[in-house]
């Protein structure tokens, strides 16, 4: 099926481009349809062709059993993957992003506490200003203060210290990617709030923006973050601070403290070596043990440093393994089960 040439906008022309849209969800059966009837609404009139591709994150509340109802009333273009338990919203955003097929993705929450509406605005933004990234701001949130805006005030500031994005609002889902740019980047583990960080590491900042979005207080089911996300996020944020300073040359991080720590060792050792032969008794000081040690642990630094540059070329050189299990689907070809 052919594409419509590129639209002529208020704002200017809009590139020709094939949209999927991917929502992760777990446990929200109760807004399934709402959320695909929403999303309907907004792309009603989406000169494009576009994809609904929603993730089932292992839910056990009757959200796989709406999911595929959906799929059957509406038709192929919305697409169901079920995940086969509960791998976490970074697992789930990356099996759908690994399904889309088209040439810009756009992720949200199913919760509808993001605007299907927004899309339009992220996409043409995205390709008018040829950009990879637009994340969405959400400058008037609908959240509780001290269980979601405090703690997510607080993780901003500290993402922004630690990558030096200059991002008001990280943490939220609402994001359109140039799908070539996002496909070279894994996630694992919770890093689906710091997408833009990992993809600083294939593509320039000057290259991602944000946009404000509106916001919605959540209407059903239940809230899947708590004060407890602050503390993941700070450890999630030395893995990402590590990555994106040394991912390629781990061997000069453990190596760097290899030698400090070794170096410390070495001049306590040389100063007591220096007692000792002007005559004092340095076999019960503690400071001979603390030396020992110092350079035990330099040694052990280094070689770990020596593995870990071992290990970042096999990585870089075999095939990516997925995070995530899903159940069969049916292949679908390039030019099927596309909506217009």
């Amino acid at each position: 099926m052919s594409q419509s040439p590129a639209i002529q906008t208020a704002e200017g022309p809009v590139p020709a481009h094939r949209l999927s849209i991917v929502v992760p969800m777990y446990n929200e059966v109760e807004n399934v349809e709402p959320f695909v009837t929403a999303t309907h609404e907004a792309l009603a009139g989406y000169p494009f062709e576009w994809e609904l591709i929603l993730v089932n994150d292992g839910s056990r509340d009757g959200t796989t059993q709406a999911m595929d109802e959906q799929a059957r009333l509406r038709g192929p273009h919305v697409r169901p993957i079920h995940l086969w338990r509960n791998f976490r919203q970074t697992a789930a955003m990356q099996a759908g992003i690994d399904a889309a097929r088209g040439d810009v993705i756009v992720t949200l929450d199913g919760d509808l506490q993001n605007d299907p509406k927004d899309i339009p605005k992220l996409v043409a933004r995205l390709l008018r200003e040829d950009l990879d990234l637009v994340a969405g701001w959400r400058q008037n949130r609908q959240d509780g203060l001290w269980l979601r805006k405090v703690p997510s005030r607080i993780a901003n500031r500290l993402i922004r210290k630690i990558t030096q994005l200059e991002f008001q609002d990280l943490g939220c889902s609402l994001k359109a990617y140039r799908a070539s740019v996002l496909k070279r980047v894994s996630l694992y583990g919770e890093m689906h709030r710091f997408i833009p960080a990992w993809m600083a590491t294939v593509t320039s900042p000057a290259r991602m923006a944000e946009e404000p979005v509106s916001h919605h207080a959540r209407t059903r089911g239940e809230s899947k973050y708590g004060i407890s996300r602050t503390l993941r996020v700070v450890l999630d944020l030395l893995a990402v601070n590590f990555f994106l300073r040394f991912s390629g040359r781990p061997g000069h991080f453990f190596g760097g403290v290899g030698l400090a720590v070794g170096s410390v060792g070495g001049l306590i050792l040389a100063y007591l070596g220096a007692l000792k032969l002007l005559g004092d008794n340095i076999g019960g000081r503690p400071l001979l043990w603390l030396g020992f040690f110092c350079v035990l642990g330099g040694l052990q630094f280094l070689t770990t440093g020596v593995l870990a540059e071992l290990l970042i070329r096999i990585y870089y050189d075999r095939g990516q393994v997925a995070p995530y299990h899903t159940s069969e689907a049916p292949a679908l070809s390039t030019d099927q089960a596309w909506h217009r």
